[in-house]
């Protein structure tokens, strides 16, 4: 954006100043200039543009610069960027620094001009060298992205870091940035943390985003929940889609502010309408849930497929267990299987479970217990507790494969460790029968009384608490001693 100093500016009011008046003293023709000024200030516009273009024809470069800005922005005649450039090279070559500026904009962004990235250095350079924050920003983001420069993230470091001291937000937001990552300057998150909170406290958005994160995770300050609530909330306001979500996150999960599920439907709403893809996965979960506003699975299955489209893998996961159950839409075992495998090849391990369970059912494909097993162990091996125990049910009953009860053992172990009830039942059976095990009747009553003291009343419950006492039946006082201090060890643990 280029520089409009009509009137001195809050952070800019001692180098505006100099800028508008190191060329002439205060003679009738100054009082002139400060009459356009005036006038400007006063939208008196033609008044303004008369004595700009006066004074400009005559080599003021002051006014060349202000007449460049009214053409530039079409304030008080028709947007010219051709005699906006003209006239800001005019003032330019008089080395009048914001003109310079302006014309390097021109020239990098191509208006009024054609797009010249060594023109638009050239120009910056002069002005950055005069002390405009603004060209030292600009020429920093040059050496940054290697437009029209060779990359140098150490110059562009020492550029942002000039821009930054004079307090230009922009710059002290790049600055932080590269503090941040470690890019030009080495890694400091306590430098970052500070650069980001002089531009947050300009309102900066970004900025607050930023600093809100690392009061989130506790980088560069102390974690502070509340903090990190109270920047989001800031850039939020500004419309920043990024903090609606976290915001909305917050509200929702209770962090850093009182759990709220209306706040977070609205801060969620305002993000999700702004194409975040998290937000909408998170909006269509309220409306799936009920949670926040009224149950509505239909919304639920608008926003996740929002979400779903833009390649956000829980919104297809979500949207695929619609079309299965025909929640929200139609049920479509076919869609259901396409949104599953869309998830599925981003290494998504529900998804991968879900399509072991749609082959080994037979449900939208020809069953395939073959095909089930194989996604079953892709499940497995990402660690998910319920495939690990489908892929040992099948090494137990061999479908799909040999049957295995070492490998069925290995897995439901596996299972049984993530606290899983079921793969626990089984797990003791097979201690108990000494199948794929050594016969361990301790450990078998372990496993069942492990998952009889965490289901809830029903068959299974019931399954687990018979199972126990039948093996409590063989086992001496010693071995029962065993097994309660290794439930009871288990339960500390967990």
């Amino acid at each position: 954006m280029r520089s409009l100093f009509h009137l001195p500016q809050s952070g800019w009011t001692a180098y505006v100043m100099a800028a508008l008046l190191f060329v002439l003293p205060a003679t009738a023709g100054a009082e002139t200039f400060d009459d356009a000024l005036k006038a400007y200030s006063e939208k008196n516009y033609k008044t303004a543009l008369d004595i700009y273009q006066t004074l400009a024809a005559e080599g003021n470069p002051r006014a060349q610069n202000n007449l460049a800005n009214m053409y530039d922005t079409g304030t008080g005649v028709d947007q010219d960027l051709k005699q906006a450039a003209a006239w800001y090279a005019k003032a330019a070559e008089q080395d009048h620094p914001i003109a310079q500026y302006n014309l390097g904009n021109m020239y990098d962004v191509g208006q009024g001009v054609a797009q010249d990235f060594d023109e638009a250095k050239k120009w910056y350079s002069r002005a950055a060298e005069s002390g405009s924050p603004k060209a030292q920003h600009y020429l920093g983001v040059m050496y940054d992205r290697g437009k029209g420069v060779d990359k140098d993230p150490e110059e562009a470091a020492e550029w942002y870091q000039k821009a930054a001291e004079q307090g230009y937000d922009k710059a002290q937001f790049d600055l932080g940035n590269m503090y941040d990552v470690g890019q030009g300057v080495s890694k400091d998150p306590l430098q970052a943390a500070k650069w980001f909170l002089k531009a947050a406290e300009q309102g900066h958005a970004k900025a607050q985003f930023k600093l809100g994160n690392m009061y989130d995770n506790g980088e560069g300050v102390k974690k502070n929940l509340k903090e990190a609530a109270r920047w989001y909330k800031k850039a939020a306001d500004k419309g920043l889609p990024r903090a609606q979500f976290n915001i909305g996150n917050m509200y929702d999960f209770g962090q850093g502010v009182e759990q709220d599920h209306q706040q977070a439907v609205e801060w969620y709403t305002k993000a999700a309408e702004q194409g975040h893809a998290s937000a909408q996965n998170s909006l269509g979960h309220m409306y799936d849930r009920g949670q926040g506003i009224t149950q509505d699975l239909q919304q639920a299955a608008h926003w996740y497929a929002k979400a779903a489209d833009q390649g956000h893998t829980l919104a297809q996961y979500n949207l695929a267990t619609m079309y299965f159950h025909g929640q929200g839409v139609n049920q479509h075992d076919a869609m259901a299987m396409s949104w599953y495998l869309k998830a599925a090849g981003q290494g998504h391990t529900p998804s991968m479970n879900a399509l072991g369970m749609m082959f080994d059912q037979g449900k939208g494909v020809t069953q395939n217990l073959t095909a089930a097993a194989q996604w079953y162990t892709k499940s497995a091996e990402g660690g998910l507790a319920q495939a690990q125990y489908n892929l040992a049910t099948m090494y137990e009953l061999g479908e799909g494969m040999k049957q295995d009860y070492v490998k069925a053992s290995e897995w439901y172990q596996k299972a049984a460790e993530q606290g899983y009830s079921q793969a626990q039942i089984s797990l003791g059976t097979l201690y108990h029968q000494g199948k794929g095990v050594a016969q361990d009747l301790v450990k078998a009553h372990l496993w069942y009384s492990l998952a009889a003291t965490q289901l809830e009343e029903g068959t299974q419950k019931d399954r687990a608490t018979r199972n126990r006492d039948n093996a409590l039946k063989h086992m001496n006082p010693k071995q029962i001693v065993e097994a309660q201090q290794m439930a009871s060890t288990w339960k500390a643990k967990e």
